[in-house]
């Protein structure tokens, strides 16, 4: 119990650290990961169901999140190359 204390203490403190981004990120994948356990121990009315879709919903959740730019629309250049600009 004292190390989890430690941890979660270590972990709040790092998590001042973070950029808009990683926030969005790290936004995107609890809530993906409560989605997707939800979704997964419905279905699957099991705990390894409900850890898969949480995994799952982890990663997409994250992924999506990163790729979006808030307030940003983008175009792509002749050469390939991607612009941002305020929408």
């Amino acid at each position: 119990m004292h190390k989890a204390l430690i941890v979660a203490a270590m972990a709040l403190t790092l998590a001042g650290c973070e950029t808009a981004r990683q926030d969005r990120v790290a936004g995107g994948a609890l809530i993906g990961g409560g989605s997707g356990a939800l979704i997964g121990g419905l279905a699957t009315r099991s705990a390894g169901g409900a850890v898969a879709g949480g995994l799952i919903g982890a990663a997409a959740g994250a992924i999506i999140a990163d790729s979006t730019y808030p307030g940003r629309c983008y175009y792509i250049t002749r050469s390939g190359n991607r612009r941002y600009t305020r929408c």
